[in-house]
């Protein structure tokens, strides 16, 4: 675009020039594969590349805040089991780490290979205890087994470093980009392990939150345990409960138990966490040692997501379903919720979204936000929507109509 004459620059050229400069990147897992959509600050029109890993399950696929270039991808299929992807270009190209270059990534019976695929359980613990058992649907205890990874979650500065939430429930981290991952035993082995159980939907460590203040702080949620923070780099943990509660248990203030779906923070105040619980939205002050219920106005607070405007602290987004056996909007009107008051007062958003015959469901990871000015919000659902709104919730279109249900949502702020 022209430029004005030396020394006359405007404001409003300077705003236009950061508009073209910058991009966001949005990584979308799927059932079938994953899709990397890209667009300028405006936020109108789309290119949509994919799919990547077409037809395996991408429970998560984030990139790294110290290189926006690196993207870790959880690669998961029923017959071949975990893989790790890693892109170092943004996404156009993808490999294993640990595999050697130019060596085959599978067997010939197509099992992965590489180290990417190796996430083995610390059986001995802090102390020496064994770390061995949870509990199960039933009651009974049940030996701890890896099936995927559910939540990648690269560190704020190291573009090697990145932790992971595994089912069943454990948190592990690799040093080396990915090439192998090493379980931080202290969570399991805090002492209440034997009383965690599964969710309808399986045990998962399903939400990794770094204090971007606290290098030392680490907190994560686990469906159904709770949520937990350590703050001492993943070394030892405690859990984070008090305040909150369920009617499924027979304890009224149990330590452990709870089916925590989704929390979530602003980077400006990081000791604000809001939760999507089972059901309610509850909010934490004082960094999870207590919570206290926010619902207020809300038709229904059972949902998944919840996510916080990038530049508001007290502006907070949720997606209300039905019930927790009826996955779907009320009514089968699709209403994102905004609260600009960090909860109790909610307005329902709906400015662009199906208002008649919806029936789809936002997922847990399926909900993020940009860092533009405007900051952006985005979901995408079960039917295979993704959606945009640049404006902060005030309206919204979609990006993509027709992919697989989608898994998970993460946005790049690029430029």
């Amino acid at each position: 675009m022209p430029r004005a004459p030396a020394g006359t620059m405007t404001l409003a050229v300077v705003i236009q020039e950061e508009l073209y400069m910058s991009q966001v990147r949005v990584l979308v897992g799927t059932k079938k594969g994953a899709f990397v959509l890209t667009s300028d600050a405006k936020r109108q029109k789309w290119d949509v590349a994919g799919p990547h890993f077409a037809g395996w399950e991408i429970y998560h696929a984030k990139g790294s805040p110290a290189d926006p270039n690196r993207i870790f991808v959880s690669q998961t299929s029923g017959w071949f089991g975990q893989i790790i992807q890693r892109s170092d270009d943004g996404g156009k190209t993808w490999h294993q780490p640990g595999t050697p270059a130019g060596q085959p990534t599978t067997t010939p019976d197509g099992m992965p290979m590489g180290e990417s695929n190796k996430f083995a359980y610390d059986t001995d613990g802090p102390a020496g205890k064994p770390l061995t058992t949870h509990q199960w649907y039933d009651g009974t205890q049940h030996p701890w087994e890896f099936k995927r990874v559910w939540h990648l979650e690269p560190s704020l500065h190291d573009p090697d470093t990145v932790y992971a939430g595994v089912e069943d429930a454990a948190i592990f981290r690799t040093t080396d980009g990915g090439k192998s991952w090493h379980e931080l035993p202290g969570l399991r082995g805090h002492g209440t392990g034997p009383k965690w159980q599964p969710g309808a939907g399986g045990m998962g460590l399903h939400t990794i939150v770094l204090d971007p203040k606290n290098t030392n702080r680490i907190f994560g949620a686990i469906s159904a345990a709770g949520v937990f923070r350590s703050d001492d780099g993943g070394q030892t943990w405690a859990p984070k409960n008090r305040g909150l509660a369920s009617k499924y248990l027979p304890e009224q203030a149990p330590e452990v138990g709870f089916c925590v779906h989704r929390i979530a923070l602003n980077a400006a105040r990081p000791n604000t966490l809001f939760m999507q619980l089972h059901w309610h939205v509850c909010r934490s002050d004082d960094a999870g040692d207590t919570w206290k219920k926010v619902s207020g106005n809300l038709p229904t607070d059972f949902g998944f997501p919840i996510d916080v405007h990038a530049h508001e602290p007290e502006t907070v987004f949720v997606v209300p379903i039905k019930s927790d056996s009826e996955h779907y909007p009320l009514d089968g009107q699709l209403r994102v919720y905004r609260s600009k008051t960090g909860g109790n007062e909610w307005e329902a958003l709906t400015n662009g979204l199906p208002q008649k015959d919806c029936y789809v469901n936002v997922l847990r990871e399926a909900m993020a936000v940009d860092q533009l000015d405007k900051c952006g919000i985005y979901f995408g659902t079960t039917g295979g929507q993704v959606y945009c709104s640049p404006d902060g919730g005030d309206s919204w279109a979609p990006i993509v109509r027709d992919l697989p249900p989608v898994y998970s949502v993460e946005v790049q702020t690029l430029g």
